[in-house]
């Protein structure tokens, strides 16, 4: 096979995980390839909340969070369906920034550290053999001794892979739908709210130009309810939260139509798949009501990025990087991982979430600690 076309890294996925991993790998002087399916800079379903643990990381590649006057985001709103209010300082807090600006920005990094970018390229299979992966895309197969999978909530490659939570039946952490869109709405810039609603959640948070991302989750059964009309869906049961009515109602929509995703699963996800790391949504999803996806993904990718050196130098072998990798992951995000979908299950039944909301208010400190055990320290 031809040189230009075999890599010591193949990263499937170009979110924050595989975004980052390949910078680093590339600076450390490995060559990478990045596949992406679509191409950047384009907007994705998410939050667009980052916890200032992964601040220092976000500079040290070369993101000026200063320069970009991004908004600090240090309290938190939380309101039950019936529009009762909890409020509480968040311990680490964190910045808002839309996932098209990060993207594009860490992609134009990569791209001047010698990242090869595959982008609008959809990669249909990555079979691994004794000597590495071999690649397959429509435009051709490419050779690498590692393969990464950061390719976001669910791909063509999971279903490939017959992977566990694919086939797992529809359940109280699976079958969830996303919609996301950029308005302009007077609100606290330095607040992220969630407004509870009848099998769901809807998160608000200032990001870049004075925009602001509002995000939300639910069922697939709310949609369908609804006569698969995410208009009516807001109306009918969305709106049914007096907070989300004055949103709905007051706020400018950016966006002609929203940006949309199905299929979302919070199971429990394996991080190697037939040797290949997975990372970011592709190992496991936080819960979005506890905000620190982003960082968690780009975290991972750091662990990862270690591993992969010492694999690649020859100082460990395939067994002991996989091992050490999954140790630590497990170490680092397992906990996070189960708290959030304890919370995930407190949430989005009305009468459960209008007497949690109440019974919490009193207690502050019970609060910070929740919130806490979603968050980590700084890496």
């Amino acid at each position: 096979m031809n040189t230009s076309s075999t890599y010591d890294v193949a990263v499937i996925g170009g979110g924050l995980a595989g975004l980052t991993t390949c910078i680093q790998l590339a600076r450390a002087g490995w060559k990478v390839v990045l596949f992406e399916k679509e191409s950047y800079p384009f907007h994705r379903v998410c939050g667009e909340y980052i916890s200032l643990e992964s601040r220092t990381f976000l500079r040290g590649l070369g993101i000026d969070d200063v320069a970009l006057d991004l908004p600090i985001i240090d309290q938190l709103q939380v309101s039950a369906p019936n529009g009762k209010l909890l409020e509480q300082r968040l311990p680490l807090g964190g910045m808002g920034i839309s996932r098209y600006r990060l993207d594009q920005l860490l992609a134009g990094i990569a791209i001047n550290t010698g990242v090869q970018i595959m982008d609008h390229t959809r990669v249909n299979d990555a079979v691994y053999d004794d000597d590495g992966f071999n690649i397959q895309t429509p435009g051709g197969n490419y050779r690498s001794r590692i393969t990464v999978g950061s390719f976001g909530k669910r791909s063509n490659l999971d279903v490939k892979m017959n992977r566990d939570f694919i086939r797992q039946k529809a359940s109280g952490l699976n079958n969830f739908i996303g919609i996301k869109y950029h308005i302009r709405y007077a609100h606290p810039r330095d607040t992220i709210v969630l407004h509870n609603f009848s099998d769901g959640y809807c998160g608000m948070s200032a990001i870049e130009n004075g925009l602001s991302c509002l995000c939300y989750l639910t069922t697939a059964a709310n949609l369908e309810r609804s006569g698969k009309s995410i208009p009516r869906m807001e109306q009918e049961i969305l709106s049914q939260n007096p907070h989300l009515e004055r949103i709905f109602r007051d706020a400018d929509f950016v966006f002609r139509e929203p940006v949309a995703i199905s299929q979302i699963s919070f199971a429990q996800k394996s991080l190697i798949e037939n040797h290949i790391l997975m990372a970011g949504d592709a190992a496991g999803m936080i819960t979005p009501l506890c905000g620190n996806g982003m960082s968690m993904g780009m975290h991972a990718g750091k662990i990862m990025t270690g591993k992969i050196d010492l694999f690649l130098s020859g100082k460990i072998n395939r067994q002991e990087m996989e091992a050490s990798y999954e140790r630590d992951w497990e170490e680092r995000f397992s906990g996070r991982l189960r708290m959030g979908r304890m919370i995930q299950r407190m949430f989005g039944k009305p009468m459960m979430t209008n007497v949690f909301i109440s019974a919490m208010k009193p207690f502050p400190g019970a609060v910070k600690w929740l919130v806490k055990q979603t968050h980590g320290v700084e890496f």
